[in-house]
């Protein structure tokens, strides 16, 4: 037998299922609109006329206090600000976002939107800005090194010791802005690592870097490739020409010996 709902019943039920679409929708996201991506934020569209603090501007609530009045006077509406790995686990484990949580208060306060850059692992190619305890470890978070075998300032990005402990960090990051920011949306962006790259060589030599080069190319790749093709880029996809257009090896197998293949293997 179909059960009767009192009116009062079913508006808390239509109220609730719409305050739960709102909440699903305020967190920033991205749409198509026809040919064009559009950035949402609060369920408007949100165009960002932004500007990139210097690295180190947005470690102090001190350092912050004469950039607000000048960022205003430029009218922009969003600031790119990285956020060391170092500066929100100083220990192993042990996080602190106070610091953060304050500049992102002073932020929502001066009415700015935040595009936070994540100085993890990685930036611009080196590894600067991960934590004492990961730098002072290379037996337990390998560097990378060069075709002479020498060890440099940068993670190699193959260890899984590397890939776990900067994971775990970004995402106690995320899930705290979440917690924290989630009623604002102060925070619309984040960007992961930062100009991730190899130096002084185009690839990285280290023992698991060779072991995974040696072995096939990812299928998934390929997959995609081929169903592009036509969309590549012009150089991508003349330099796989090159080669025969290769569906199956390893890296130099199908992109050949080379600069671009160190490249393609690292990307």
């Amino acid at each position: 037998m179909m059960k009767k709902f009192s009116l009062p019943i079913i508006l808390i039920l239509i109220s609730k299922l719409l305050f739960a679409q709102n909440q699903q929708v305020k967190i920033p996201n991205l749409i198509q609109k026809g040919n064009s991506t559009q950035l949402v934020v609060n369920g408007q569209p949100f165009l960002i006329l932004g500007g990139e603090l210097g690295n180190s501007t947005f470690t102090s609530l001190e350092n912050m206090e004469s950039v607000w009045p000048k960022i205003k006077k430029m009218n922009l509406n969003t600031i790119l600000a990285p956020i060391y790995w170092e500066l929100i686990e100083p220990e192993e484990g042990q996080f602190d976002f106070e610091l953060f949580d304050n500049l992102i208060e002073e932020a929502r306060i001066n009415n700015f939107k935040l595009v936070l850059l994540w100085f993890g692992s990685w930036k611009n190619s080196m590894s600067s800005h991960a934590p004492a305890w990961v730098k002072l470890d290379q037996d337990r978070f390998p560097r990378i090194k060069d075709d002479k075998g020498k060890s440099h300032g940068i993670l190699t990005p193959f260890s899984k010791e590397n890939l776990a402990a900067d994971k775990k960090a970004f995402q106690k990051l995320v899930k705290h802005i979440k917690e924290t920011d989630n009623d604002n949306n102060t925070v619309i962006m984040i960007q992961p690592e930062n100009e991730i790259g190899m130096l002084p060589t185009a690839r990285d030599y280290h023992p698991l870097a060779n072991e995974k080069f040696k072995e096939n190319v990812p299928m998934e790749l390929i997959k995609y490739l081929k169903t592009n093709k036509e969309k590549l880029v012009p150089e991508f996809k003349s330099f796989w020409a090159k080669n025969g257009f290769i569906e199956k090896g390893n890296w130099e197998e199908i992109f050949g010996k080379g600069l671009y293949t160190d490249e393609i293997f690292m990307a």
